[in-house]
């Protein structure tokens, strides 16, 4: 059943200084001096690959880009909780999620420059590649990872979306069959207050995790700002579900500091006083002061991070550059994970028909 908490699970303040909370601080004993670096390391590497994205979309190098600024605690903390063999079912905005799971820098930006239908090979990393409609990847986690039960495979999945995906039908059905099945997988939202231009408020008027209660599973929210927070709650949201226990609602409360997508104007809808609160909160910053108070930020070190993020934003941006314009009779291969006599009839009328442009 769900964990009766009254207020966001959190070990690090926004002004770096540790929380006292034995029960999940136990969960994190292990995070020593090396992976706080790593942690850190990843926070900024993923913002900077988030911004350089965001740039080459406006030089109009990327047809769209969703951006995650603000997000990457929440993303990283969960993303360092899994294990190699559990599979990642993400929706759009995980950037953060699959460079920690290995993607290559350079294959991130495939499907946002129109060149591809995808990014990653989704075995090589267990993760899916963007999902946009919206919901989905809840019902694909779920029969997944009960599938893998019946095989037999000690394993979990783990469902990313938005507050958004929280009212549509899809995310409903997925939490009703994962607590029915005791399926292991854990459903991870990152509430940033907007689904796309509504508030939260105006899709629940209770916290988000409080659903979890309505199907028996377990639940918990976290200050996903908190990188240690978000790893200690999601690293017990996994156990329980290769354990056996079944599904957990995390409920991560961040906030989206840029825009939807690059097609959007945040300014349109919410004030700057909005923006400013969690500017004082800003995960990266926050895990900066905690390494500063504790004496792991020295010069060398800032270096290290400053020119690691440098470098893969330059390996983003020449490899999109350099992306080749697909053939276009490319856009029927992988429909089906088998022939199709439909998809092949199209396939050779499209072929028909670019050997007649060709011959005009």
């Amino acid at each position: 059943m769900s964990e009766k908490q009254t207020y966001p699970v959190q070990l690090v303040q926004p002004d770096g200084r540790r929380v006292f909370d034995r029960e999940h601080a136990a969960l994190v004993a292990d995070v020593d001096a090396t992976k706080l670096r790593q942690l850190y390391e990843d926070l900024v590497v993923t913002r900077r690959i988030d911004v350089e994205a965001t740039a080459l979309q406006r030089q109009g190098q990327l047809g769209l880009w969703p951006p995650l600024l603000g997000q990457e605690a929440a993303q990283v903390g969960s993303a360092h909780a899994l294990h190699p063999d559990d599979f990642v079912f993400s929706s759009y905005r995980e950037t953060a999620v699959a460079y920690c799971r290995g993607v290559p820098p350079e294959q991130l930006t495939a499907l946002w420059r129109g060149v591809a239908h995808h990014c990653w090979d989704p075995e090589a990393v267990r993760m899916t590649n963007a999902n946009i409609v919206v919901g989905s990847q809840g019902l694909h986690a779920t029969g997944y990872a009960y599938a893998a039960h019946l095989d037999g495979a000690d394993i979990a999945t783990i469902a990313y979306f938005g507050d958004g995906a929280t009212s549509q039908g899809d995310i409903a059905e997925a939490l009703g069959f994962a607590t029915a099945w005791t399926a292991p997988v854990v459903f991870f939202c990152q509430n940033n207050q907007w689904a796309i231009s509504e508030p939260v408020s105006v899709q629940s008027h209770v916290p988000l995790v409080r659903r979890a209660d309505g199907y028996g599973m377990a639940g918990v929210q976290v200050d996903g700002n908190d990188v240690l927070a978000v790893l200690a709650v999601t690293r017990q949201a996994i156990e329980r579900a290769r354990g056996g226990g079944g599904p957990t609602f995390i409920e991560a409360m961040t906030y989206r500091m840029g825009p939807h997508t690059t097609a959007d104007d945040p300014t349109r809808y919410r004030t700057a006083a909005d923006t400013e609160y969690w500017a004082h909160r800003d995960p990266i910053e926050r895990m900066r002061l905690l390494l500063d108070r504790e004496g792991l930020l020295d010069p060398d070190f800032a270096r290290h991070v400053a020119e690691t993020a440098d470098d893969i934003a330059r390996r983003v941006r020449a490899a999109t550059l350099e992306m080749p314009d697909p053939d276009p009779r490319r856009m029927f291969d992988h429909v089906y994970a088998t022939e199709h006599p439909l998809i092949a009839e199209e396939a050779q009328q499209f072929s028909d028909y670019l050997a007649e442009g060709a011959q005009s």
